[in-house]
């Protein structure tokens, strides 16, 4: 019977729905499900992931040389335990793409990204080419099977379990000396994060200039929604890195997707192709984004946001 260990996404103070999201991927292997919480002063955290149905045992790595989740730090002591385990997984966000390459190293496996499906314990599906196209991943006799889940393809786990038991897995591995904290500069400032954000607002190279881009910010900011941007948006400097959303980007599956003078190129959907709701707001008719969008409106995005944010402040 498989055993597989769920790592832990957190900010230190809040447990990331994506890791709940990677649970949900667990149940479909089937077998004991694992999670662990690596970080310092871990206990609410560790507690809340104990709640998630379906988990057998939660095991932390309460150390003060965790406060930050660095991929050199944390791999080499996750290591330690994950030989335990049939299949080791992590979400596949900012955070999981960075320790679990890392991880799969140290353990001499290869590394599975962007799991979308599970067909059998050894067998999974991952896209490829832009979404375009499924690859169907067989492992054969590895282990662990070390990957990283698509989390828009799956959703969190529903509903709360009795608490299951939280241990500290006792690890061996030396501290790491070669890399170190430094900073951490974040866009998004008090907003939701965008990965796991249930509302987001991004903006496209039609905003015209960094300036006019904070309309986005506005609107986001009255709906309480995460803000993205797209790849052409970053490239001309409107929006930073981390918020460009799509196949170089983030990809994401909110409950609603608010796209404003975004085109629809392919790279872009391939991010949001998993939203439940996309409104696109485009002057130019024949954008490709209407083609998949659910609600379109052809217009100004100069005088239809404002009007949309008037309109909810009024609501509000």
């Amino acid at each position: 019977m498989a055993h597989i260990l769920v790592i832990a996404e957190h900010d230190g103070k809040l447990l990331s729905p994506a890791t709940s999201r990677a649970v949900r991927c667990a149940q479909d292997i089937g077998g004991a499900i694992d999670i662990a919480v690596a970080g310092a002063g871990v206990d609410a955290i560790a507690a809340a992931a104990a709640r998630i149905a379906g988990v057998a045992r939660v095991r932390t790595l309460d150390d003060a040389a965790n406060a930050h989740p660095l991929a050199a730090v944390l791999a080499p002591q996750l290591a330690g335990i994950a030989r335990e385990y049939t299949h080791v997984l992590a979400p596949s966000t900012t955070f999981g793409k960075d320790l679990l390459p890392r991880l799969a190293a140290l353990l001499g496996v290869p590394a599975i990204s962007d799991v979308m499906a599970v067909e059998s314990p050894t067998r999974f599906r991952r896209p490829i080419y832009a979404g375009n196209a499924i690859l169907t991943v067989e492992t054969g006799d590895v282990a662990p099977v070390a990957a990283t889940v698509r989390t828009a393809s799956y959703a969190a786990v529903e509903g709360e379990q009795a608490p299951a038991p939280i241990e500290k897995a006792s690890v061996s591995a030396s501290a790491v000396t070669h890399t170190r904290y430094v900073g951490l500069q974040a866009q998004g400032g008090d907003r939701p994060d965008l990965q796991s954000a249930r509302r987001v607002v991004s903006g496209g190279r039609a905003l015209g200039s960094q300036e006019k881009f904070g309309l986005v910010y506005e609107l986001a900011d009255a709906l309480g929604a995460a803000v993205g941007a797209s790849r052409a948006a970053v490239d001309a400097g409107y929006a930073p890195n981390d918020l460009q959303v799509g196949q170089t980007g983030k990809i994401i599956a909110p409950e609603l997707y608010i796209a404003l003078g975004i085109s629809g190129a392919i790279q872009h959907m391939t991010g949001i192709k998993d939203a439940r709701t996309i409104v696109a707001i485009n002057k130019d008719a024949d954008a490709p984004i209407f083609e998949v969008a659910d609600y379109g409106l052809v217009a100004d995005l100069f005088e239809a946001v404002p009007a949309l944010i008037d309109g909810l402040k009024k609501k509000a």
